[in-house]
């Protein structure tokens, strides 16, 4: 995705649900950092964006986002891109990550006022999760020096889960920085 497409995803969801109170989860948080000419590409690649509401931990209106411009919808298929409803719970955060939070306010996402995830808590949660594609992502901000290695470590030390998770996320940065360094 490109910086236009998350607004474009942002303000549809704002006018479907009638909340403008969004956060980005996914990797699309990043796009509110840097513009796609700082990115690798590997940063650019998901054609998604995770959208959680706040005031909804029903997950109603993240149900209402992904009837209406969700995956294989009308609006995915006219634009190529879609947003996926999520809930706040869908990400493992490390402690403190809502007041880490950033404004996300595009001119062009307007009636949203979203907010996304600092990179740092980005990259955690993508190592909590500990797909390929985000161990791609994160060796890909860690070459382009777009996140610290040190932040990270640190950030994983406070996740709420136990002592085996932490150290299967740290071995991950581990592993991440290796390849970074390396290519």
């Amino acid at each position: 995705m490109n910086r236009e497409q998350p607004a474009h995803v942002l303000r549809a969801a704002a006018r479907i649900t009638g909340d403008s109170d969004i956060v980005v989860l996914g990797s699309q948080s990043i796009l509110g950092t840097y513009g796609e000419s700082e990115l690798p590409v590997e940063a650019l690649l998901s054609m998604d964006a995770d959208l959680a509401f706040r005031s909804a931990p029903d997950e109603q209106k993240s149900d209402e986002v992904d009837g209406s411009i969700g995956e294989s919808s009308p609006f995915h298929e006219m634009n190529a891109y879609y947003a996926q409803g999520v809930s706040i719970t869908t990400a493992t955060l490390p402690t403190g990550w809502e007041l880490r939070l950033v404004g996300y306010h595009p001119a062009d996402a307007e009636p949203s006022r979203a907010m996304r995830l600092e990179r740092h808590d980005l990259v955690i949660a993508k190592l909590v999760a500990g797909r390929e594609k985000d161990f791609d992502f994160t060796t890909a901000l860690l070459r382009a020096r777009l996140v610290d290695a040190d932040t990270l470590v640190r950030r994983a030390g406070e996740l709420e889960q136990p002592g085996a998770v932490i150290n299967r996320v740290r071995s991950s940065i581990a592993r991440c920085v290796k390849a970074a360094d390396t290519s």
